[in-house]
Order: C-alpha cells, then sequence, then structure tokens
C-alpha cells in the first residue's frame, strides 16, 4: 500500500512509498510475528489467549425513599415561611429518611447522602416548627392578658 503525499513536496514524516511499514518498528507484523511479543500477553505464559474487559457491571440503584426524605424536608424548610407551622412537615421527611438509610444499608443502595440531608434538613424543619409554635402561643397569652384600650370614641379623645 502506498500512500500519496498532496502536492509534490517531500515530508520525511511520511511513511515511505515502498512500504506501508516502518522496518523499524515493534508493531511490524513482519518483524515480531502478529504484532504482539513474542513471549505472548504480559504476565501470562505463551501461547495463553489475551483476556478481554468484560462486560461493565452497572452501579446499584438509587433508592427512591431516599430521593423522597430530601424532597419533603426540604418542603418542610420551605413550609417555614408561613408563620413556621409548615416545618411540622418535616418530621415526615426525617422518618422518611432513617428508614431509607437502614433500606440502603440492606440492599446495598446508593444515595445514602440524600437519606441524611433528609434527616438533617428535616429535623431542623421541625426544630424550628416547635419553637415557632411556641413562640407564637406565648404571643397570643400575653396579647390575650394586656388591658383593653381605654380609648372613648365618643369623646374624641
Amino acid at each position: 500500500m502506498s500512500y500519496q503525499q498532496p502536492g509534490n513536496w517531500s515530508d520525511p514524516s511520511w511513511p515511505s512509498q515502498t512500504s506501508g511499514y516502518d522496518p523499524k518498528s515493534p508493531y511490524d507484523p513482519a518483524v515480531s510475528g502478529a504484532g504482539y511479543p513474542a513471549s505472548g500477553y504480559p504476565g501470562y505464559p505463551a501461547g495463553t489467549p489475551v483476556p478481554g474487559y468484560g462486560y461493565p457491571v452497572a452501579a446499584p440503584p438509587t433508592s427512591g425513599l431516599a430521593i423522597a426524605s430530601m424532597v419533603v424536608s426540604i418542603l418542610g424548610a420551605l413550609g417555614l415561611c408561613g408563620y413556621g407551622l409548615g416545618g411540622y412537615i418535616g418530621i415526615v421527611g426525617a422518618i422518611m429518611g432513617h428508614v431509607a438509610r437502614r433500606q440502603i444499608r440492606e440492599r446495598g443502595e446508593q444515595g445514602d447522602g440524600m437519606a441524611l440531608a433528609g434527616v438533617i434538613v428535616g429535623w431542623i424543619a421541625f426544630g424550628i416548627a416547635v419553637i415557632a409554635t411556641v413562640l407564637i402561643i406565648i404571643f397570643v397569652v400575653w396579647a390575650a392578658n394586656q388591658d383593653p384600650s381605654t380609648f372613648d370614641s365618643t369623646n374624641g379623645y
């Protein structure tokens, strides 16, 4: 097989016109047989077939309960904007996260980080919701115990 250089110029990096192989190349079948070293594949005796790569191993699935735990806990944290009472949803996410972590250990699934995030965010949202509830109750009790206004609309004062 001969290679044709573009144009009529000479380039020493192109293979020679007479042979398709470099005679000094260790990959030339005429030099080394079939392009492999004569001793066989490195680490194996001569004549041993070359091992293949095999099939790729599939990653274990991600736990759906871990994803749900994280989503519910984030919704609980966002629910804190509604007077802090929406944070009670966070307890559901925290419990789901605990269950998901146990299932992940037993089944060998992925998603332990998401389950842990669901546990942490869920408990924080629940704690803030409890604090907000206590503060709201204290405020309502305080407001109910205040003396009524002495303003009389008939006198204009």
